[in-house]
């Protein structure tokens, strides 16, 4: 992994450098301007020797045409923002103009007086825009009676939830037509359409509000009392008020401050909201535990109630009381029955073997799926981690903590500032370092040596005699001339060394901070401080903003103290008296440049803050536009998106006024120090104190001088982000792990494990939880070679066993033992390298499924991986694919579908070939076809091996030698499948299997 960054880094390290080397050869030919002056010096003196005009007035007329054109420089480089933003209209503006071929704000189109909700699909061929060499459904016909509820089960990619799609007509059919109650609904108003629709998602979607408004999108001027129905039907009023703010609690940026399970009952209330006539259901229960599922379940059958309902399926469970089952593949209807033919058995053990047996489409292979699943995060409200089986989605926006000036950081895990430290790290990059602070000397210098020669160059016109003017215009011309050179690779040599030292020391940062990020532990990231953005800011901005501290302000802190010393030092030696009426006026017009490029810096921090909440809207429109379609929600997204963009515009308009106010400031002292210093100057003159060539000389120094300073000194801004970005740094840097991953005096394993696993009194909570306990002396024992499966509510503890187990905690009190050996005694890589854990939602890196698979033992020949993608039932589906197993999968894999995703994440662990496997529900998210590939592919795994089995389908631990139910952080019960079954109604497992299974107590 650590290679992979390395490399990736190398790519943009080199863009880095020749940016660097660009910006030189830019600085550097604004030398033209020297250039400039020595044609003008030249011009000059033969208007003055042979026109005989006036030496004053050339030299105004030619200060006058080099400042206008210096003027038109300094505004080229905003001709690229003009052309940006012309191309960015042109985006925007075309935006803007599309008519959508499917526009929900069409009023045209008829309104039913009443709906029945008969739906009709006849002969409807689909495929996808973005993949439209593939036929999703083939001649589909389906015909759903008013007031029914049909179940449509099918793999992954049979087309399932297309159907659902294709009514809300997120896309219209090629080919066929969909009718509403004998009406083609093309021909109905698309709003009043889905109005008559609830859809809720497998992947509950929901917005950066409160939990009220989150619901209340189901239904414009929703009443409080129609919400909190909405919540109690769905399940969910008993949670949302044992929430600190209660309905009023904000859900965080796509909810994240929410178990999976607290929003699909939100969504779930959202779409009971509306009172639809047509229910849609999507996997609507799938991320429930057994208890919350069946009470929701009973929520959803009764909402069906008289209306029409579609349900999406991967547990048959949920869908035994539809009145119609139809099964898909390959966009095809190829079975369609009464539930009462697909009705289980009473008895809970033949619905479990009936369960663990059916397979709807044998054979049929999943296709890629559409939707990138959510995936959930660290949550104060959740009652387990999610970092154990979940993987982490950055933020739309990747944040930055250094775009304020305020200081956030934590004094007791900061360590002491050190520039020296920092430049130590840049130690190999001395020799780059010297050459650039030599260019920077150099073109420093220049700024004072050209004011010199304008100042020469005016008391050469007033010359009588005509040889000494053309001798010392030829004299200063030369000079001119060659300040247009030195300053060419002066820049060069300043912008391009201190590229290489800055990008250099950039990638050897990231490099040290992602190795150590590696190696902490699981809890550091279960901290709000350290989600995943906060982590990828300090790999990616707070990089930059330490580079651009070494590199960029640097070279400019060199620049501008070799400028003003050179000046100073002259303007002293030239004229004492003006020099120090001059410089004496010079904090004054440092102050006004610097006051306003400060001020206008935290006001442009202000307003990016307050148009932060607006982008974050935005974002989360776009992301989630299929929901706000469904709930035509369109007119209250944009008017939460007017109301955030207030604040921005107010910023903006105090903006523009500070602007104004620092410019006219910064101007009028700058005129003023002008007109003192040509006023004291002349008074010097009429008493002969100073000659008017160096009063010329010295004013042009001292002048130029002083912006250039004012220019450095705006920086201190930039110079504290940098100094925030450095502590921030070696904040990680300096910080040890409190779970060693690699502890040299750790216990190596040499002869392999046999597997044994005790938990002995075990007590624990999440550190980012730590009022909340887990587990209260927990004792448990696992018999090597044995399955061991766990079940239990969501909150018990399950997964966090299989946290334990890994060692991504330590437990607070109590042991465990692997072997018989304490786990804290082992050298852990050596011992997760004899572990291997496969998740509810896989976690693949964007690479190829080669790739991907080789994570599981990197030393692996290609016929090992084949064999090992064999076990694992992927080797055909991945040779099925254009590219095979050099495949992309995409951002955290999502040109895969999950069962395809589940396959390849087992076959890296097969191909780890490890002692203990640990199965965190491992199946849960997957349809029946998937589900049954991965358990036969997990079967023949676990011979021989101890397993660690977390479930919620109770069907798929049926086999296990071992199972105990986990409740409140304890375990009630303990036995095998037939043992606990005997114990009758009394019994936990026994009521958990009523429960999921929905039979009478």
């Amino acid at each position: 992994m650590l290679d992979r960054f390395s490399s990736a880094l190398q790519d943009s390290m080199k863009l880095g450098i020749k940016q660097g080397f660009a910006k030189g050869l830019m600085i550097g030919s604004m030398g033209i301007v020297f250039a400039v002056w020595a044609f003008e010096s030249w011009a000059g003196s033969v208007l003055v020797i042979e026109r005989g005009e006036n030496g004053g007035r050339v030299f105004i007329a030619s200060v006058c045409i080099v400042l206008g054109g210096l003027s038109c420089m300094s505004a080229l480089p905003n001709l690229s923002f003009i052309v940006e933003a012309s191309a960015a209209a042109t985006r925007i503006f075309e935006m803007i103009d599309r008519v959508p071929e499917i526009d929900s704000e069409d009023e045209k189109g008829k309104v039913l007086a009443y709906v029945h909700g008969e739906i009709e699909f006849k002969e409807v061929y689909f495929s996808y825009p973005s993949r439209m060499d593939t036929s999703i459904l083939q001649g589909f016909n389906l015909k759903v009676q008013a007031g029914k509820t049909v179940g449509l089960v099918g793999g992954s990619g049979s087309g399932k939830s297309t159907v659902i799609s294709l009514l809300e007509r997120f896309y219209d059919p090629m080919k066929g037509d969909i009718l509403l109650d004998g009406h083609r609904i093309k021909r109905l108003k698309l709003k009043w359409l889905r109005s008559q629709m609830g859809l809720v998602n497998q992947e509950p979607i929901l917005f950066a509000t409160s939990i009220r408004e989150n619901i209340s999108f189901g239904k414009e001027y929703a009443t409080t009392e129609e919400i909190v129905k909405a919540a109690k039907a769905a399940n969910a009023h008993d949670f949302i008020i044992k929430l600190p703010g209660g309905y009023e609690t904000q859900v965080g940026q796509f909810g994240f401050q929410l178990s999976g399970g607290q929003k699909q009952r939100i969504a779930i209330a959202r779409a009971l909201l509306r009172d639809p006539r047509i229910l849609l259901l999507d996997e609507a229960t799938s991320a429930l535990d057994t208890q919350s599922e069946r009470v929701v379940q009973d929520a959803i059958d009764q909402a069906s109630l008289e209306r029409t309902t579609i349900v999406i399926a991967h547990r048959l469970t949920t869908i035994r009381n539809a009145d119609m089952i139809v099964v898909l593949d390959s966009g095809r209807i190829v079975e369609s029955a009464v539930s009462k033919e697909n009705e289980p058995s009473s008895s809970p053990d033949h619905s479990m073997e009936g369960s663990n047996r059916r397979n709807i489409v044998p054979g049929s292979t999943p296709r890629s799926s559409y939707s990138v699943r959510a995936s959930w995060q660290n949550s104060p409200l959740s009652p387990f981690s999610p970092a154990l089986t979940m993987s982490i989605v950055p933020s739309i926006n990747t944040i930055s903590y250094y775009d304020s000036d305020d200081e956030s950081s934590d004094p007791t895990s900061s360590p002491s500032l050190s520039h020296w430290r920092l430049f130590r790290m840049n130690a190999p990059e001395w020799k780059r370092a010297l050459l650039g602070c030599l260019g920077a000397v150099g073109f420093g210098a220049v700024q004072p040596v050209n004011a010199y020669c304008l100042g020469s160059v005016v008391s050469v016109y007033f010359h009588n005699d005509t040889s000494h003017m053309k001798s010392e215009t030829s004299f200063y011309c030369k000079i001119f001339l060659s300040i247009a050179v030195v300053s060419f690779f002066a820049n060069l040599l300043q912008h391009y060394n201190f590229a290489i030292m800055g990008e250099r020391l950039t990638k050897r940062i990231r490099e040290k901070v992602l190795h150590n990020i590696l190696t902490f532990e699981v809890g550091w990231f279960d901290l709000d401080e350290n989600m995943s953005a906060a982590v990828c800011a300090r790999l990616s901005t707070e990089a930059n903003l330490v580079r651009c501290l070494v590199g960029d302000r640097i070279s400019l802190l060199v620049q501008v103290f070799t400028s003003a010393s050179v000046a100073f030092m002259v303007g002293l030696i030239l004229t004492w008296r003006v020099s120090i009426v001059v410089i004496s006026i010079q904090p004054l017009i440092i102050a006004s440049f610097y006051s306003k490029s400060v001020l206008m810096k935290r006001m442009s921090v202000r307003s990016q803050k307050a148009q932060n909440e607006g982008s974050q809207l935005a974002s989360e429109a776009v992301v989630n536009h299929r929901t706000i379609t469904a709930f035509c929600s369109q007119s209250k997204i944009l008017d939460l998106f007017a109301e955030t963009l207030r604040g921005p515009r107010k910023e903006s308009i105090k903006q523009s006024w500070f602007s104004g106010i620092g410019l006219f400031i910064s101007q009028f002292l700058t005129t003023a120090a002008i007109a003192l210093t040509y006023w004291y100057g002349g008074r010097l003159m009429n008493k002969e104190l100073v000659s008017s060539k160096h009063l010329f000389q010295a004013f042009f120094i001292l002048m130029s001088t002083g912006k250039n300073i004012a220019d450095a000194g705006s920086m201190s801004s930039d110079l504290a982000k940098g100094s925030n970005a450095v502590r921030s740094v070696f904040a990680i840097l300096d910080r040890r792990t409190e779970i060693e991953p690699d502890d040299p005096d750790g216990f190596k394993i040499k002869k392999g494990l046999k597997g044994r696993i005790d938990l002995n009194g075990v007590y624990f909570s999440y550190p980012s939880r730590p009022e909340q306990m887990i587990f209260q002396g927990l004792s448990l024992r696992i018999e090597a070679g044995k399955t061991m499966a766990l079940v239990g509510q969501s909150g018990s503890g399950k997964s966090t066993i299989v946290g334990l187990i890994e060692r991504f905690y330590d437990p607070i009190k109590g042991t465990i033992l692997i072997d018989e050996r304490d786990i804290k005694s082992y050298n852990l890589r050596d011992l997760r390298s004899h572990i291997a854990l496969v998740s509810q939602e896989p976690t693949l890196f964007a690479g190829t499924i080669h790739e991907n698979i080789v994570y599981g033992n990197e030393n692996a020949t290609e016929s090992e991986i084949r064999k090992a993608a064999i076990l694992a039932n992927a080797h055909e589906f991945i040779s099925s694919l254009k590219n095979g197993y050099q495949t992309y999968c995409g951002d955290r894999g999502v040109q895969l579908s999950g069962g395809q995703k589940q396959r390849i994440a087992l076959a890296r662990a097969i191909l780890k070939n490890p002692s203990i496997l640990l199965l965190d529900e491992a199946t849960s998210a997957l349809d029946s076809v998937s589900e049954n590939l991965i358990q036969e592919a997990l079967e023949k795994m676990m011979v021989g091996r101890t397993c660690v089995i977390v479930a919620h389908r109770l069907s798929t631990i049926k086999k296990a030698d071992c199972i105990a139910v986990i409740k409140n952080g304890k375990v009630v019960e303990k036995g095998s499948h037939s043992q606990l079954i005997d114990l009758g109604n009394h019994g936990s497992y026994y009521s958990l299997i009523r429960l999921q299974h929905g039979l009478p107590s």
